[in-house]
């Protein structure tokens, strides 16, 4: 009976040590995936993404089919995140130097190069298959070369090189208006074009205010963003300039897009937002001020391109 006991205890324990084991595998795959989707940098992506479905629903006049939105944010997902990878493992050495993004991934070791690269490779060879199969091949092929542009011009070629780094490798991030507008058309029209430049100048407005924030993180790394190459004034001058390129754009694309009073008060009044926060800065552009104005570059871009959608929904047109 004893014997009996005995054999049933240690059965018990066994089970026990292998549950246990169990869980602490599980728990180190699901902090390990965690990590693996910190090195996509998620946050760029639902940026990217929100220029997307509004254009496809301004490029149908309507409301695309829900597969073609679902395949085409998806696709377009693994590609942004595929070349964020590669630019976390190509900036891994700076990364570690910089106080913002020392904690990243690579830097802490939670990952390594080889998986980075590899992760990379998957995330962009998926995206290129899938928005091939299943939207079209001008979607996929634009997808890839935003990728290939970003890795490779902005990352390897501007970024440690030239003060201009951000508005040249800034044109990646304009990229997804073009492929949400050719997923539904299969082609490019001066309107898809417009939506790109309206990304493309709204961008260094975006992310100089960031780097005024951390100059000092960019000159220790010696990255010579534009607030490290030169003087501050002479950065909120040029931000201001690309504001007032951005509320341009945005008009213009109204026009060409053929959208009605919905769209255009919402670009008047965000456009003149943003353009004074620009105009402001040049007058008392200190860090705090400077988040707040990256802030706001982030509501306008969501704000600007919901109200695309909103408009072709709800038609409102001048007599």
């Amino acid at each position: 009976m004893m014997l009996l006991y005995l054999i049933v205890i240690l059965s018990q324990r066994r089970s026990y040590i292998k549950s246990r084991a169990l869980s602490v595998t599980s728990t180190k795959f699901v902090l390990h995936l965690k990590e693996y989707v910190k090195l996509t940098k998620p946050r760029i992506i639902e940026l990217l993404l929100i220029t997307t479905v509004p254009i496809m629903i301004v490029a149908k006049n309507g409301l695309p089919p829900l597969s073609l939105m679902l395949y085409t944010v998806l696709g377009g997902a693994m590609a942004a995140g595929g070349a964020n990878v590669f630019n976390m493992y190509l900036d891994r050495d700076i990364d570690t130097i910089m106080e913002r993004t020392k904690n990243r991934p690579l830097p802490r070791g939670a990952v390594t190069a080889g998986e980075a690269v590899w992760l990379g490779l998957v995330l962009e060879t998926a995206a290129f298959m899938l928005l091939w199969l299943t939207v079209n091949l001008l979607s996929a092929v634009l997808s890839l070369g935003a990728g290939l542009f970003y890795v490779l011009v902005y990352t390897l070629l501007l970024k440690r090189h030239s003060a201009q780094n951000i508005v040249i490798g800034g044109a990646a991030g304009a990229v997804p208006a073009l492929v949400g507008w050719a997923a539904v058309d299969d082609k490019l029209s001066l309107a898809a074009l417009m939506a790109f430049a309206i990304v493309f100048f709204w961008t260094p407005v975006h992310f100089w205010a960031l780097a005024i924030r951390y100059k000092d993180d960019y000159s220790l790394a010696n990255i010579p963003m534009l607030p490290v190459h030169s003087s501050i004034l002479a950065t909120t001058v040029q931000m201001a300039v690309y504001a007032l390129l951005t509320w341009a754009s945005s008009i213009a694309f109204g026009v060409m897009a053929h959208l009605g009073l919905i769209y255009f008060l919402t670009a008047l009044v965000l456009g003149a937002l943003l353009t004074a926060y620009s105009l402001v800065g040049i007058y008392r552009c200190s860090a705090r001020f400077a988040m707040r104005l990256f802030g706001y570059s982030i509501t306008y871009l969501t704000l600007l391109f919901v109200q695309m959608a909103v408009d072709v929904f709800i038609k409102i047109r001048p007599l």
